[in-house]
């Protein structure tokens, strides 16, 4: 596939470029429709949660007791304990902790390395082949696919888990970044710039790269609900964080076994996970259409 055929812009990207410095677009105020504050609201209390675990739980999620194992929700145990006799409210609420941790660890890593990818394949003319084949050979590889063979052949680890669903994102920021490159590259205010002798740095860093944020931040908080939602995958096949590090993923595997006996040891965790997710991807929505309200308007 030539460079050429690879210049589609995302309308958010182009809504960006036209906001650039020079261009003639107008900022536009940003506001949250009802649904999204109630999402902000929600995502915001879940953040809470995750700060505040250690308060909020006064047990430890990873001691075990046996003699407490498959209670039910009571005033001792509010949300019951598992097998082990763990308290499941204490692991949910550490879960919080750990699956924001994951989910904001890889939607930096991967903006950030798209980022510097996807300006490079976008400017430099001998770059942009070789970047944009590789990402295309990790692109053709199922994220999930990936996610476990990494996490198979170098163990489950918090850093491991967070490496195998980062490199998978990579390529889809590198894509959107390289495309918004090409597209303004050749920008008035961009050819008046080279004109006067303005370094490539400075070039990018004043004039083009800034047109890449909006975009990134929506791409970003896709990333951040995609990564929750493969940990969790992960987590539940046995393939994710060690047992002892308590994830929703995790608290869900460990209470499949017993889901009829107890279907809270899956149902609460998972209710924490969906509304998470949920929330993440309507403020991306709300983000997208603050961008280009023309969708909005479409939609």
């Amino acid at each position: 596939m030539s460079a050429e055929s690879e210049t589609s812009v995302p309308e958010g990207a182009t809504v960006a470029a036209a906001e650039a410095p020079g261009g003639s677009g107008r900022k536009r105020s940003f506001k949250l429709s009802p649904s999204a504050t109630v999402a902000a609201v929600i995502l915001a209390l879940v953040v809470i949660v995750a700060v505040l675990a250690p308060v909020l739980a006064w047990r430890d999620p990873s001691a075990i007791d046996p003699v407490n194992r498959l209670k039910l929700p009571s005033s001792e145990f509010w949300l019951g304990t598992d097998a082990f006799g763990r308290d499941v409210y204490a692991r949910v609420v550490y879960g919080a902790r750990t699956s924001l941790l994951i989910g904001l660890g890889a939607a930096l890593v991967s903006v950030s390395v798209g980022l510097v990818l996807g300006v490079v394949a976008g400017y430099v003319r001998l770059a942009d082949a070789p970047i944009m084949r590789a990402m295309d050979g990790v692109m053709a590889i199922p994220g999930i696919l990936l996610a476990i063979a990494l996490v198979s052949l170098t163990g489950g680890s918090l850093l491991t888990v967070l490496i195998a669903i980062t490199i998978p994102e990579i390529p889809r920021v590198v894509r959107l970044v390289r495309s918004i490159i090409l597209s303004i590259r050749h920008e008035p205010y961009v050819e008046a710039a080279i004109s006067l002798g303005t370094r490539v740095p400075t070039l990018l860093m004043r004039h083009m790269v800034p047109n890449t944020l909006a975009p990134l931040v929506v791409q970003g908080t896709h990333i951040f609900a995609s990564a929750i939602l493969v940990e969790s995958a992960l987590s539940f096949l046995g393939l994710g964080l060690p047992s002892e590090t308590p994830s929703w993923g995790s608290v869900m595997s460990e209470g499949r076994v017993y889901f009829q006996m107890r279907p809270g040891l899956i149902l609460y965790a998972a209710a924490f996970l969906a509304v998470t997710v949920l929330s993440v991807n309507v403020l991306a929505d709300a983000m997208r259409d603050a961008i280009d309200p023309k969708t909005a308007r479409r939609l």
